[in-house]
């Protein structure tokens, strides 16, 4: 077992002598970093760390923030008790093989292109943050070691394809979500060159723009020069350092961020004003919906993963969080509030990916942190429960229409095929072609597998 992390010399690099971090200078505007130049795929294939056939897989991950009701919305227990079941109806859908909650008619409509997995669980804390992490690297963060995101991973192995990154978070960053535990977004071990790309604005505002994704001639002249010259601080500063390793990806690192500032394919991409309105309001003039239309943009243009945020913290805005009492929504006010913004643009984004020929080279991932408690609480809400929940596949080579693994009669624990987060994130690298025996440079200069990951993806949702 890995039981310590040492920084590593990226992690370490300090510039100037002054402090200032490696992470300050590639801080690019709004940019960040947001990953390596190197011809990185080439070096992949050749290896043999991607599939035969996989080359053009994509990953859209939706991650539901506050941990949805799977006993109300697609676990349905309706023969269980009314303190069980919830006030919600099963209806049926356009899979055989299972119904879903009267909350999502338009999933119904393409439930034959998702599958579900309804034995999730994890043994972590069963607060926000703990599953936020877990589920989206698929360990538990101890000893100091931070295991990267299952996108910084892709970016690591497989690179950029374009003047895009190769991994984007919409519309920002998870904020806090009470346990005071780092959330997973990020490149962990690997390093801040692998962090994703964070939008950090609102495509649904009427005027929405990328920050600093603009034209040079908007950008102005003395601003562009001045951070073409940033180098220039780390040449007048050391000779030692600029002769390292570390400079050299410094300098391959601000060469991609300052490609994807100039650059008329990454401005095209985010543009969503190229959308027609029609196909705009079918995904929902909201922020969520925008999100999941620009995350279908961005894979379209050559982006390998794509993380969508549902909501950016359980505290200020009503989410899946159903507590019940205040200021938290019930049950109840699922069917208002969440559900149908959900509802529309999920729907709508499987849709367009199969019209136009996507789907099949992208896997779209809804996960969440945990499920609610099988009882109602008295507040009229149900609370944290990791013991057990459903996750949804579409796409990337998943068979659609299909159930992996149940629940037991109460949708409390897994009675069949038991899912934890390592299984879900290696289900992630397996349908992106990733080999499993490939490994990366872990903490302490120790080798890192994939299969370190987690055990076996959900095979049966490929079969």
């Amino acid at each position: 077992m890995l039981e310590f992390h040492v920084a590593t010399p990226r992690d370490r690099a300090v510039l100037c002598g002054r402090g200032r971090s490696r992470r300050d200078f590639l801080q690019v505007g709004a940019l960040g970093a947001v990953g390596l130049s190197l011809p990185q795929y080439a070096r992949a294939a050749a290896e043999g760390k991607v599939r035969p056939g996989h080359e053009k897989r994509s990953c859209i991950l939706i991650f539901n923030l506050g941990g949805p009701s799977h006993v109300d919305l697609w676990d349905m227990k309706p023969e269980a008790p009314a303190e069980i079941r919830g006030p919600f109806k099963p209806i049926r859908t356009k899979s055989d093989a299972f119904e879903i909650s009267e909350l999502l008619p338009r999933h119904a409509t393409v439930a034959d292109r998702f599958s579900l997995v309804r034995s999730c669980r994890h043994d972590g804390a069963a607060v926000h943050d703990a599953g936020w992490q877990m589920m989206q690297t698929g360990r538990r963060f101890t000893g100091g070691i931070h295991t990267p995101h299952a996108g910084s991973v892709a970016d690591h192995l497989l690179g950029r394809r374009s003047d895009l990154p190769a991994f984007v978070v919409l519309p920002q960053l998870m904020g806090r979500g009470g346990g005071n535990l780092p959330n997973g977004q990020a490149g962990g071990f690997l390093g801040k060159a692998h962090d994703p790309f964070a939008l950090m604005a609102d495509p649904s505002q009427p005027n929405f723009k990328v920050p600093d994704l603009l034209p040079p001639d908007q950008i102005g002249v003395t601003r562009l020069d001045r951070r073409r010259k940033m180098r220039d601080v780390v040449d007048a500063t050391t000779r030692a350092f600029e002769a390292s390793e570390d400079a050299r990806l410094l300098d391959d690192n601000f060469q991609a961020a300052y490609r994807l500032m100039t650059s008329s394919q990454a401005r095209e991409a985010f543009d969503l004003s190229r959308e027609p309105e029609a196909v705009r309001e079918r995904y929902g003039m909201n922020r969520f919906g925008q999100c999941c239309l620009l995350a279908r943009r961005l894979v379209e243009s050559g982006v390998r993963f794509v993380t969508i945020n549902t909501f950016l913290t359980v505290f200020d805005e009503i989410t899946w969080d159903i507590h019940g009492s205040k200021p938290f929504t019930s049950i109840e006010g699922m069917k208002d509030i969440v559900c149908p913004m959900y509802d529309q643009a999920y729907s709508a984004l499987i849709e367009d990916l199969h019209t136009r020929g996507l789907l099949d080279e992208t896997l779209v991932a809804g996960l969440a942190e945990f499920g609610r408690t099988p009882k109602v609480n008295p507040a009229g809400g149900r609370d944290h429960w990791p013991q057990c929940f459903t996750c949804s596949f579409a796409g990337g080579g998943v068979k659609g229409g299909r159930v992996v693994g149940a629940s037991d009669t109460i949708g409390g624990f897994p009675a069949e095929r038991p899912v934890g987060p390592g299984d879900v994130v290696a289900t992630i690298f397996h349908s992106l072609g990733l080999d499993h025996t490939s490994h990366l440079p872990g903490p302490a200069g120790r080798p890192f597998a994939l299969t370190d990951f987690g055990t076996e993806p959900i095979r049966e949702l490929f079969a």
